[in-house]
């Protein structure tokens, strides 16, 4: 069964949607499950997710992180499927470290594609769990924010509580 919560945080509310062994099948900061279910791979949630007070260690991980742990979030498994190479860039942006964020087209290079920076940002895109998988932490490569699902605000928030307390 799949479980679902809204946890409030200083970026605003945090939605998570988990399977039964507790992976994250998609996350953001929005209160409403709707904005959330149409991310997640139908292989992945075959039926609507019930809502849960908490999601346990997910939960813990999430007010850790936004209460200064950066690294809180970086145990807890992640499930998504698409394409070979969006799959593999999502792995790649689990270990961009929390204050180091890189450019979408050295995200490309990391990815093994050096040549792919608009699939890196693609990847970005199509990420279903924010937060899990940090695309927060890609920029343009001028330095700027780019784009981001949850909003600029809240991408700032989050890059500079990184760089804050790292």
């Amino acid at each position: 069964m799949n479980n679902w919560s809204t946890e409030d945080t200083p970026a605003g509310p945090f939605t998570a949607v988990v399977d039964a062994d507790g992976a994250v099948l998609a996350g953001g900061w929005t209160a409403r499950l709707d904005e959330l279910v149409p991310l997640v791979s139908r292989e992945l949630l075959r039926e609507a997710p019930r809502e849960a007070a908490d999601l346990g260690p997910l939960t813990r991980a999430i007010r850790d992180y936004h209460a200064g742990d950066l690294h809180a979030v970086d145990g807890i498994p992640v499930r998504q499927r698409s394409g070979e190479f969006l799959e593999h860039a999502w792995e790649v942006l689990r270990k961009v470290p929390a204050g180091e964020p890189v450019s979408y087209t050295e995200l490309a290079a990391l990815a093994g594609r050096p040549q792919a920076a608009r699939a890196a940002a693609s990847a970005c895109a199509r990420n279903a769990a924010a937060l899990f998988v940090p695309c927060h932490r890609v920029l343009r490569s001028d330095g700027s924010l780019g784009g981001f699902r949850w909003g600029l605000p809240v991408k700032r928030w989050l890059l500079s509580h990184e760089t804050t307390t790292n």
